[in-house]
């Protein structure tokens, strides 16, 4: 079961802070109450490239009055609409955009990576109040609930899965502006609104929190490397003296490289470097490389320490997505940045895969970089990957989700997912299914069905949208039942489920990214009875339940059901008349003998993605 790149315990994920392998896709599988994970590769390596103005146009018409229509003369108006602020002639409740002028110098000179963080974020803080001064036809209204700011945290942030925790250090991050203040003890009373925005800019902003932030108030990551750290002369060229609109100019590189270091190349060390370790200071630590290593390799070792510092930036915003993804149910995608000296990189996370901008020099060209943070201004929540379905509420004191939806058959359908509860299963990773098994309630389902002493689950996953569904396999299944005592009760209860229609290849079609809709994925929402794994057995009742669900499995085989992930997570059983009945469980890999052609782009049997909650 266990990957190419091999398994590792979620002790040695924490620990070692970035993952050999460019990205992360971890399968939760329990073993002995152990969660362990798969490092895969090709999650960042087999990732898709678009030009910058694409990516912003994308931005743009998500943040339109009508997100819906392509509105390509956006991306022509919102340039020219930013330039006041880029040249310092706009000012909002006693912010000057003259001042981004000058943090942008102090960004541009010497020091190491931490000497970043300040400059981005005051440059960035007051670009965002006088963008709000910007009026553009077409364009949403900034978002008062959201009221995004740029925040610097270089220190620890935790977050638990299953029974284990991790630690994440990202250096600065985006979040609203209630959250940012929250850790802060001086802000959690007296200004509000544009004085309190003020007042944070100003004092805490450019602070490390007091207290770890929370993962899930998280809208996006920013990852800075200096290509010399230390560095002892400033970034060439100055930023200029007048901004005008000007063609996108393509950086160098481009696009962040995703291969590791050509094969003739010497290996430069170790790229399992914690994360919380590197010394802002120390250039060959900061790049995976050490001093003696760093020697050998003479004249060469600046561009390969660059190479791999480029490789680390990567898997570090690999890492914190998946964090991102953990935090919150059903998330769509997530928005983090790459900033690696004058250059700023747009990466776009969805379960589909990655994508990445070109490069957009924010020195040189800061009309684009102002038009990326005028298009963020005006997410709504949910434009930010949240899923507006799912809303988190509080019940006793542990966060939930509540789903309400109207269904043809039943009306209003309700469910209470327990997010919280000790029993829920939940994914961590980048892309790929990504199931979620979690303890439901339901007032309208429990009328349905009365008897269900075990309770029920629901299942929430990415499926790709060119694969039969499981709802389609499982109707078949129950057709099976009706001639087939191997069959009949020895499959799951599908008691509802609901397909979410917007896929993850629209974005990839706006992109023009090549092959948008390989892979490409729909979410599901399955309810089920809930059932026991066989992994609680012992001996006798063991092989009872274990039998029946080969047999079952045999006689779907003969009769054109194809399962195609047989593990002992998905062979599960339930107590009838107090009999022990064996099921055979997760049908989302399935495919079925009369349906034609492939069945998707998954690798059907190389993970096991669910277990019913023991």
């Amino acid at each position: 079961m266990a990957s190419a790149a091999g398994s590792l315990a979620l002790q040695d994920f924490v620990k070692d802070g970035i993952i050999a392998n460019e990205g992360v896709k971890v399968e939760e599988l329990q073993d002995n109450g152990t969660l362990k994970m798969f490092a895969e590769k090709n999650d960042i390596e087999q990732v898709k490239q678009c030009k910058a103005d694409a990516m912003l146009q994308a931005l743009l018409q998500r943040a339109s009055c009508a997100s819906e229509t392509k509105q390509p003369e956006l991306l022509q108006k919102c340039p020219k609409a930013v330039l006041p602020v880029c040249n310092g002639q706009v000012s909002a409740g006693g912010i000057y955009s003259s001042g981004i002028e000058t943090a942008l110098k102090k960004y541009v000179g010497p020091g190491g990576e931490g000497n970043f963080y300040g400059p981005f974020i005051e440059a960035t803080n007051i670009a965002l109040a006088c963008l709000e001064e910007i009026k553009v036809d077409g364009m949403r209204a900034p978002v008062p609930a959201v009221d995004m700011i740029c925040q610097q945290n270089d220190m620890p942030m935790y977050q638990n899965h299953q029974d284990m925790k991790s630690t994440r250090k990202p250096d600065c991050v985006i979040l609203p502006l209630k959250s940012a203040c929250a850790p802060f003890e001086d802000e959690k009373s007296g200004k509000q609104g544009k004085q309190k925005r003020k007042a944070h800019m100003v004092k805490n902003a450019m602070s490390k929190p007091p207290a770890s932030l929370p993962w899930e108030d998280i809208l996006a990551c920013i990852e800075f490397k200096r290509k010399t750290a230390g560095r002892k002369q400033g970034i060439q060229p100055l930023p200029p003296s007048l901004y005008h609109v000007k063609d996108h100019v393509p950086t160098k590189p481009e696009y962040l490289p995703v291969d590791h270091l050509k094969a003739e190349d010497p290996a430069p060390g170790p790229t399992q470097t914690p994360a919380t370790q590197v010394p802002d200071t120390a250039t060959v630590l900061s790049s995976g490389l050490n001093a003696t290593q760093s020697s050998q390799y003479g004249s060469s070792s600046k561009r390969k320490a660059t190479d791999t510092l480029q490789s680390a930036a990567k898997k570090t915003q690999g890492l914190y997505a998946a964090e991102m993804f953990a935090a919150n149910l059903a998330v769509g995608y997530l928005i983090n940045l790459i900033v690696i000296d004058d250059v700023v990189w747009i990466w776009y996370y969805d379960r589909q895969g990655t994508i990445q901008s070109s490069g957009i020099n924010f020195i040189q060209d800061l009309p684009r970089f102002m038009v990326l943070l005028y298009a963020l201004q005006h997410f709504e929540l949910h434009d930010w990957g949240r899923n507006k379905d799912f809303l988190p509420v509080q019940v006793e004191g542990k966060r939930c989700y509540e789903f309400n939806i109207k269904d043809e058959k039943l009306g209003e359908v309700d469910l209470l997912l327990h997010t919280s509860h000790k029993d829920r299963v939940m994914h961590y990773g980048l892309q790929g299914r990504a199931t979620n098994v979690i303890p439901v309630t339901s007032q309208a389902l429990a009328k349905k069905y009365d008897n269900l002493p075990d309770g029920m689950v629901a299942k929430v996953f990415w499926g790709e949208a060119n694969h039969t569904s499981e709802p389609e396999i499982l109707k078949r299944v129950e057709e099976i039942t009706e001639a087939h005592d191997t069959v009949k009760n020895h499959i799951p209860k599908l008691l509802w489920h609901h397909t979410f229609t917007n896929p993850t290849s629209a974005i990839r079609e706006a992109l023009r990214v090549v092959e948008p809709t390989t892979g490409s994925r729909v979410l599901y929402i399955l309810v089920f009875r809930k059932l026991q794994p066989i992994t609680k057995l012992h001996g006798k009742e063991l092989f009872n339940v274990w039998q029946q669900c080969i047999l079952c499995h045999l006689t779907l085989w003969k009769e054109g059901v194809y399962h195609r992930d047989i593990s002992p997570g998905n062979l599960m059983w339930y107590k009838k008349n107090n009999k022990l009945i064996g099921v055979l469980n997760n049908y989302n890999l399935s495919s079925l003998a009369n349906v034609a052609g492939p069945q998707g782009n998954e690798r059907t049997g190389r993970y096991h993605s669910w277990h019913s909650i023991s």
